[in-house]
C-alpha cells in the first residue's frame, strides 16, 4: 500500500496537519478521527480509497502533529467545527465527500450542517451528530469544566520506555488490539527525556461545560442535505444506543444505515469491509 505524505494547514490561530494518500487531480476526501485518536486511525482505510479520492486525513487540533490551542481556550465540538470549515478554506476544497470516525463523525454532521452545499457525500463510521445531554448530568459536568487547571488534581504526564509499552497501553484502554491501535500510536508519540509521551493535549480529557441537547442535535441533523451512509458496530457501542440513533437518523432525509460485527474502529479492524462500504455508495 502507498504511504501517505504530510501536509501542514495554516490557520489564523494555529497549524494544522494532515497526511494525504492519492494524487491532486483526484476528487477530495475529507477524513476526520475520533477523540485522542489521530490520521493514523485512517492508515489502513485511505490506502483502499486512493484510487478513487485523494484522502485528507486531518489531525484535529490538539491531536497527532497539529497545534494545541492556546492556554486558556478549550477543546468543544463548535470549535473543532470551525477549525475543519477553516482548514476546508484553506485547502481550497469548494465541494468534497467527508468521512468521519466517532468524535470526527459528530464533527462532519455539524460541517455537512453548516455548509450543506460543499458536502457531496457524507460518511459516517460509529457516530451521528455529537454527544447530546439529557440534562441528567449537566450541572456536575459543568462545574466540573468550570475548576480552574491550578485547582484540578492533574496527573503528570506517562513517559513510556518505547512505542511497544505505549502500544500496550493503549490497547488496554481501548480495548483495539495492538497490531490495529499502533499506526495511531506511532503518530500520537513523541520523544522525549527518558522515552515517550503522548503529543495530544491533555486538556482534550477534560469535560465540555456544555452539551447539545438532543432536541438541539435534531435540529442541526436536519439541515443535512448530503446523500449520508452511517455505519455502525454490532453489538452496539454503549454511548451509541440504538433508539438514539434511529431517532437522528429519522432527521436525515438522504440515509442508510449499515450494521458491521466489530469493534469501535471499525475501519481499523475491517479496512477492505468498510472501504466495500464506502464504494458501494452512490456519489452525488
Amino acid at each position: 500500500m502507498s504511504d501517505p505524505h504530510e501536509r501542514r494547514i495554516a490557520l489564523p490561530h494555529l497549524e494544522l496537519a494532515a497526511q494525504v494518500w492519492g494524487g491532486d487531480g483526484r476528487p477530495p476526501l475529507l477524513a476526520l478521527h475520533g477523540w485522542l485518536d489521530n490520521a493514523g486511525s485512517f492508515a489502513q482505510l485511505a490506502p483502499r480509497l486512493a484510487a478513487r479520492w485523494q484522502v485528507i486525513a486531518l489531525d484535529l487540533p490538539g491531536h497527532g502533529h497539529s497545534g494545541h490551542l492556546a492556554a486558556g481556550a478549550s477543546y468543544h465540538y463548535l470549535d473543532h467545527v470551525r477549525a475543519v470549515l477553516a482548514a476546508v478554506d484553506a485547502l481550497g476544497l469548494e465541494r468534497y465527500t467527508l468521512l468521519g470516525h466517532s468524535l470526527g463523525a459528530g464533527i462532519a454532521s455539524l460541517v455537512a450542517a453548516a455548509q450543506p452545499e460543499r458536502i457531496a457525500r457524507l460518511l459516517l463510521i460509529e457516530g451521528l451528530g455529537p454527544l447530546g445531554d439529557d440534562g441528567t448530568h449537566t450541572l456536575q459536568r459543568f462545574r466540573d469544566a468550570l475548576v480552574p487547571p491550578h485547582g484540578a488534581k492533574r496527573k503528570p504526564l506517562r513517559v513510556f520506555r518505547d512505542v511497544a509499552q505505549a502500544t500496550s497501553a493503549r490497547s488496554i484502554a481501548s480495548s483495539l488490539p495492538a497490531a490495529q491501535a499502533q499506526p495511531i500510536v506511532e503518530r500520537g508519540l513523541v520523544e522525549t527525556d527518558g522515552g515517550w509521551r503522548w503529543r495530544s493535549d491533555p486538556r482534550l480529557t477534560r469535560p465540555s461545560a456544555v452539551r447539545l441537547a438532543e432536541t438541539q442535535v435534531h435540529a442541526l441533523l436536519r439541515g443535512i442535505a448530503a446523500p449520508t451512509a452511517v455505519l455502525l458496530a454490532q453489538p452496539a457501542t454503549s454511548y451509541l444506543p440504538a433508539a438514539m440513533m434511529q431517532a437522528r437518523a429519522a432527521c436525515v432525509t438522504d440515509i442508510a444505515v449499515t450494521h458491521m460485527d466489530g469493534g469501535h474502529h471499525l475501519q481499523l479492524e475491517h479496512p477492505q469491509a468498510v472501504a466495500d462500504w464506502i464504494a458501494a455508495k452512490p456519489s452525488s
